[in-house]
């Protein structure tokens, strides 16, 4: 059992899958088609996935000796708090509460109904017309029953919860994995699909475009730092935790290099700007209406696993605040017979409905890339901190490149986002900004 009550109970397997859960989530299935709007060339699209995939390999290597040197819950709130000061910590912390985790539940759950709708429009129809919702308000309902149903799996308990997440993550891995190989081997597409017009701007207009990109498909690795978040129920944590990042991310880009492959094979460039649902319309290009209609069901059932995956894992951040007697003290108590933080679990899962019920998909998207790219930059900064105050037993070997590279990009994408879309950054700025009276109002409470 760890220090702080929680017990360690998962080895390599489960904590690499909850990192692959984590990572594949409605981004994959959404933004590729939203990226190529900007971009229009196919090329690029896939490049920038592929230096997407080298920042969350770096950002995975430097969370490894992290977690490996201070192996507890809470992610980058126990970092920051440990390596700087309670206050940063809580600040990560605020911004995961209001943003980290509620919003990808959201998100993910409004991507299940949005592809499960896709697959049976009658069902949507047919609530529409039998109650008050209409089209919309069906939507969100199935959103807001899928949040509840995986709420309840997750308060019964981390193992039993883990068995459900280990399953799900397989399921969706086979799952990308037959749609790779369905699509490249037997696909009815065409290789003239990857020579399509570049229609990035030119200068500084092209480069604010490239860089709100990479954020977006920054939001789609999000997760490559999921099992530092569950540190303190990770078996020998020196060895399990770093390998469960560094596995996890690579199996994640090999297979989102892939698929964008299959999605520009598929369809022409002209014809997936915009489109959300594109995997489905990937199906239906190369195989038929009917493929269309059964992949995006089972895209919508993919999705299950990181909506779990997320409510596993953000509950343990507002846990650790909570025992640092920086949050509801209620959200510390761990039930006496589940072992688990189920008031955590409650409370995430209420905001993530109240998400689900007040916007959309599209219009989290920028708020949430930006909010969530701030504080990895911040955590990954300690390590140059305790490296020189010699407070660390494990060392994995690269420092300070991997840690660099992250922060210089990370950086360079903040920048650029904001100059493109300064309403959504600011707001997320404003969002961390509210947090520091909440720090003063929680340390003086307690």
């Amino acid at each position: 059992m760890s220090q702080n009550g929680l017990r360690r109970t998962l080895g390599l397997f489960p904590a690499t899958n909850i990192v692959i859960a984590n990572i594949i989530g409605a981004g994959i299935f959404t933004t590729s088609g939203l990226l190529m709007a900007d971009l229009g060339s196919p090329v690029l699209l896939i490049i920038l996935w592929a230096v997407g995939g080298i920042i969350a390999v770096c950002g995975a290597i430097s969370y490894g000796e992290l977690g490996a040197n201070m192996p507890e819950a809470g992610g980058e709130y126990m970092f920051l708090s440990r390596i700087f000061h309670p206050a940063l910590g809580f600040l990560s912390g605020w911004v995961s509460f209001i943003v980290g985790f509620s919003a990808p539940i959201a998100a993910s759950a409004l991507g299940f109904s949005d592809y499960f709708i896709r697959a049976f429009p009658g069902l949507s129809v047919w609530v529409s017309e039998n109650t008050f919702l209409g089209i919309n308000g069906s939507s969100k309902l199935f959103a807001v029953i899928v949040v509840l149903a995986f709420t309840f799996i997750h308060s019964r308990g981390i193992k039993s919860g883990s068995k459900v997440q280990n399953i799900l993550t397989l399921l969706k891995v086979l799952l990308v994995a037959g749609l790779i190989v369905a699509g490249l081997a037997f696909g009815n597409g065409n290789i003239k699909n990857f020579s399509a017009e570049n229609t990035l701007g030119e200068g500084l207009a092209g480069w604010k475009t490239i860089g709100l990109s990479v954020m977006w498909i920054m939001f789609a690795y999000s997760g490559w730092n999921a099992s530092t978040y569950i540190g303190s129920e990770i078996r020998n944590p020196k060895r399990t935790l770093p390998g469960s990042l560094l596995i996890g991310t690579g199996i994640v880009i090999i297979l989102y290099l892939l698929l964008n492959a299959v999605y520009i094979y598929a369809v022409p460039a002209d014809e997936m700007k915009g489109v959300i649902s594109v995997g489905g319309l990937a199906m239906g290009k190369l195989f038929g209406p009917g493929a269309e209609t059964v992949f995006s069901l089972l895209i919508s059932f993919a999705l299950f696993s990181s909506l779990s995956a997320y409510i596993i894992i953000g509950p343990r951040v507002y846990f650790s605040m909570a025992r640092d007697g920086l949050f509801f003290k209620s959200v510390s108590r761990i039930h006496h017979k589940h072992n688990v933080p189920t008031y955590s679990i409650y409370l995430q899962s209420l905001i993530a409905i109240i998400f689900i019920l007040t916007g959309t998909f599209d219009q989290i998207l920028t708020y949430m890339g930006f909010s969530l790219g701030i504080f990895p930059i911040l955590t990954i900064a300690g390590s140059f901190k305790i490296r020189r105050n010699k407070k660390i037993s494990i060392r994995i070997p690269g420092f300070p490149l991997p840690q660099l590279i992250y922060m210089s990009t990370g950086i360079i994408i903040l920048v650029l986002s904001f100059m493109e879309r300064l309403v959504e950054s600011s707001i997320a700025l404003l969002t961390v900004a509210a947090g520091i009276p909440a720090y003063l109002l929680f340390k003086r409470y307690n």
